[in-house]
């Protein structure tokens, strides 16, 4: 399981990571959501402009499996959408990390990337 020690992760298995600017972060499933998803077939993403709070459903995800809901690890606003999904969505199970993407959230001035685990402790979670 690909596990990136520079990402931040939730138990509900989403990554974060600070994009340049400092509050804008990117969010996206781990590898080890999207392989218990399966075959993805279907991305409902937030709005941009969505206000999220931290633990917000903000969307789905429909596999050949089940239905999951997406989350938002972090308070802000939605600033962007993978656009690519909605025509790719097996974008998500191809590269989790990169092209596969959810959305980018611009954090409120009280988001703490540091309450969200680091690789290690979501190593220990997903391994436990």
């Amino acid at each position: 399981m690909n596990v990136p020690d520079e990402l931040r992760y939730t138990a509900e298995h989403e990554w974060v990571r600070r994009l340049d600017d400092g509050s804008r972060v990117r969010v996206g499933i781990t590898d080890y959501a999207q392989d218990a998803l399966g075959d993805v077939v279907f991305v409902d993403l937030p709005d941009v402009g969505d206000a999220v709070a931290a633990d917000d459903a903000v969307g789905e995800l429909e596999s050949t499996k089940s239905v999951s809901e997406i989350y938002a690890p972090v308070a802000g606003s939605v600033a962007a959408v993978n656009e690519a999904l909605a025509d790719a969505p097996e974008l998500l199970n191809e590269d989790p990390y990169g092209e596969g993407w959810l959305y980018d959230i611009d954090m409120s001035a009280d988001a703490d990337l540091d309450a969200l685990l680091d690789a290690a402790g979501y190593r220990a979670l997903t391994e436990g």
